[in-house]
């Protein structure tokens, strides 16, 4: 029986190997392969802050005055030779990293009498330090400050293009030879991405800029975020006599009236006011009620786009909204899906019922049941903007009773960020009217 193989002594190899004296001509090239690792790093990390660059970075860059502004721009317009300025002085800069790696590490220990433990050494060891500190840390640290990473690296880069410009037109050459080859390749733009492309200043959307940045976010709204509260419903009780329901229903000008039994939780149709034209002559017996329609119910947490699907397959144009308790909380129409991506739509019966009212340029007065959605539209905010005092508010009047915790008197002042409230008319039920003071930062009231 043979005996077991002894096992592997790395202390024969290590005591195999002799280390040299070190000298000032070795700390010097150690000092010159630092400074190739900084630069290794400085040009990869630009590749993740050139191209991760959002257009609010790049309308920033457009902005700014200097030259590495102007170059940062310059490089950002030929994309295709950017990456290959990058591409090709990383190369560059590795390769002298590795060779003057391996230059110092023989100068300063011999592995002649190990040479596999010197090629391991060499190729884990080197290649580790340059993976981990001209490689994975700068990207990752660009991603954070990728704009002043860009202005930084902007003008080195432009002289680094000049340099190798023939390589630079040889290698962008040969890939655009390959494209064509292969065909072109599509790409996908997300909605994140488009949304984002949109967010521009307000003096740079266009009109059509702004009805597609309202497509981007229309996939993520529920109906309780555009609904009517039930307390701004108008609606009939089933049991009101005809004449008295037509002058009603004439005096408000709705098209579509829900009707309710008793209490608006009992919602038992819809009437349509086109349905009682042929019958405006009928006496006051008339059975109006044999005219309503099926109501359609939908949940709270039902999204605008598949209600908007729904309403075109059922030909409806208003559905009531329930909360999970089976309660009415209000209804939503067509009208106000579709406002979420025009804007708002106003008619004749919209002139006198303005959610919000402008003072002057600081100062507006606002109905306390004007949806937040509609709020921030108007004043041109995030949605998320009141997020960490908003609750589950959905209303302006919701936001100040969370902020707030109690219903405020006349008078009350509540201040968030950039808004002051006060209140204008409330009563020991509910707020009503609200006045604004919008003070942006920078800004000096009128």
């Amino acid at each position: 029986m043979e005996a077991d193989d002894p096992p592997l002594d790395l202390s024969a190899y290590i005591h195999q190997i002799t280390f040299q004296s070190f000298t000032w001509q070795i700390l010097i090239w150690v000092f010159i392969l630092v400074i190739l690792l900084v630069i290794s790093a400085l040009i990869s990390g630009s590749e993740v802050a050139f191209f991760s660059l959002s257009p609010g970075n790049i309308n920033s860059l457009k902005k700014g005055k200097g030259r590495n502004y102007r170059s940062a721009l310059k490089l950002l317009n030929k994309s295709n030779d950017l990456l290959g300025t990058i591409l090709v002085s990383n190369n560059f800069v590795n390769l002298g990293i590795i060779i003057l790696s391996a230059f110092i590490t023989n100068s300063l220990v011999n592995f002649k009498n190990a040479p596999t433990l010197g090629f391991l050494f060499q190729i884990v060891i080197i290649t580790f330090l340059l993976l981990l500190f001209g490689e994975i840390l700068p990207k990752i640290y660009a991603t954070q400050i990728k704009l002043q990473w860009v202005r930084f690296m902007a003008v080195p880069l432009e002289v680094l293009n000049f340099l190798f410009r023939p390589v630079i037109y040889l290698l962008v050459s040969s890939t655009q030879i390959v494209n064509r080859r292969m065909g072109k390749v599509k790409q996908n733009i997300s909605m994140d991405d488009l949304s984002e492309a949109l967010d521009l200043p307000a003096t740079e959307v266009l009109e059509d800029e702004r009805i597609l940045k309202g497509i981007t976010k229309f996939g993520n709204l529920d109906a309780r975020d555009i609904m009517k509260p039930r307390m701004d419903v108008y609606a009939i009780e089933i049991k009101t006599p005809y004449r008295e329901a037509l002058k009603e229903i004439i005096n408000q000008g709705y098209s579509r009236v829900p009707v309710y039994e008793e209490f608006f939780d009992h919602i038992k149709g819809v009437l349509y006011i086109k349905d009682l034209l042929p019958h405006l002559h009928k006496p006051n017996t008339f059975k109006w009620q044999s005219l309503l329609r099926p109501p359609y119910f939908v949940p709270e947490s039902k999204k605008i786009n598949d209600l908007l699907a729904e309403f075109q397959t059922q030909k409806i144009h208003m559905a009531i909204v329930i909360d999970e308790y089976g309660g009415n909380s209000g209804i939503v129409t067509l009208e106000d899906i579709l406002e979420e991506i025009v804007g708002e739509i106003e008619d004749e019966h919209d002139e006198d019922q303005k959610m919000i009212k402008k003072i002057d340029n600081h100062h507006f007065l606002a109905e306390a049941k004007i949806l937040l959605t509609d709020f921030y539209k108007n004043f041109g905010i995030d949605e998320d903007y009141f997020e960490e005092v908003s609750g589950e508010a959905d209303t302006l009047a919701g936001l100040i009773l969370e902020m707030k915790g109690q219903i405020p008197k006349i008078g009350e002042v509540i201040r968030f960020r950039h808004f002051t409230f006060r209140i204008a008319a409330a009563d020991n039920r509910r707020i009503k009217k609200i006045h604004i003071t919008y003070q942006k930062s920078g800004e000096d009231e009128a």
